[in-house]
């Protein structure tokens, strides 16, 4: 009989854990979750990180808990380095030592979008903001604390679950009768419950090619065509208008094009991804479902 595999989820209350918590059902007797927030452990301390890995043992742990607020990190660079590089730094070397195999999730704005084509894995970092130079110091940390490591950067990320564009699209849309949304950053928007399938492959199929991978949905769209999808999808009629970035300056710059190649992914799970709107609309009746 299979060993139950012991499974340490960080950031739980966020938009990722939330969503792996609603997930958990499906490997029920093959993996056994703790959840925990920064309420039950501290990344950001050495200590409260070795004690409670002392106290426990874990096969793995996934890192949902990160600062993921890209503009409010432009004039709180200490917060933002504090979570995305020490305490990842901390989750690293206290997996290294106990001989966890981390699955940390890192993101898109490590790019500085000036490709055209679809950044692999091996393409240099150049992040444009401070959120994007904060998850990119916190994956060197773990490249350089540890060896058994994904590393699996995503995209556009949003779920029936927490704050995302999604959600707050449905709201707007609601509200108001004009939007205006951005056409000129382009990228992949990704399903968070996508992504968790993924995550509990990798630990259910036992991948032990170590490294760092991309995954997102498939396709390219902007912001624009996305938030038309979602209100296309969802029956909600607002008059969209397209502009550009630079009229509608943010106080953190954006990656202008950020989609990511998959194919690494793909061939180690033997993957078929499916299109973000095929995804959209399944995301989109979960939402309705659980809204009821």
């Amino acid at each position: 009989m299979q060993k139950i595999k012991k499974v340490l989820v960080t950031g739980a209350s966020g938009q990722l854990g939330t969503t792996i918590k609603s997930m958990r059902h499906r490997v029920e007797g093959s993996l056994q979750f703790e959840f925990t927030d920064s309420d039950d452990l501290d990344i950001t301390s050495l200590e409260s990180v070795k004690e409670f890995f002392g106290q426990k043992g874990f096969d793995y742990c996934i890192n949902c808990a990160a600062y993921t607020q890209v503009d409010k990190a432009e004039e709180d660079s200490e917060t933002a380095l504090k979570i995305n590089e020490e305490g990842v730094k901390n989750l690293a070397q206290v997996c290294h030592q106990s001989n966890t195999i981390l699955l940390h999730v890192s993101t898109d704005f490590v790019f500085d979008g000036r490709k055209n084509v679809p950044y692999l894995e091996t393409d240099r970092a150049n992040p444009v903001s401070v959120y994007g130079h904060s998850k990119f110091k916190g994956e060197q940390q773990i490249v350089r604390n540890m060896d058994r490591y994904f590393i699996i950067r995503t995209s556009w990320l949003y779920s029936a679950h927490g704050h995302n564009f999604f959600k707050s699209m449905l709201k707007y849309g609601k509200e108001r009768k004009e939007l205006s949304v951005v056409f000129d950053q382009v990228g992949t928007p990704t399903s968070a419950h996508d992504l968790v399938e993924v995550l509990i492959m990798m630990i259910t199929n036992e991948v032990d090619n170590y490294g760092i991978y991309h995954y997102s949905n498939e396709g390219v769209a902007s912001w624009y065509d996305f938030a038309s999808a979602i209100f296309e999808i969802n029956d909600i009629a607002v008059d969209l208008k397209p502009i550009r970035s630079k009229d509608y300056p943010l106080p953190a710059e954006r990656p202008a094009y950020s989609v990511m190649d998959k194919h690494k992914i793909k061939k180690v799970l033997d993957l078929t991804i499916p299109h973000w709107r095929k995804s959209l609309v399944e995301v989109s009746q979960i939402f309705k479902k659980e809204s009821k």
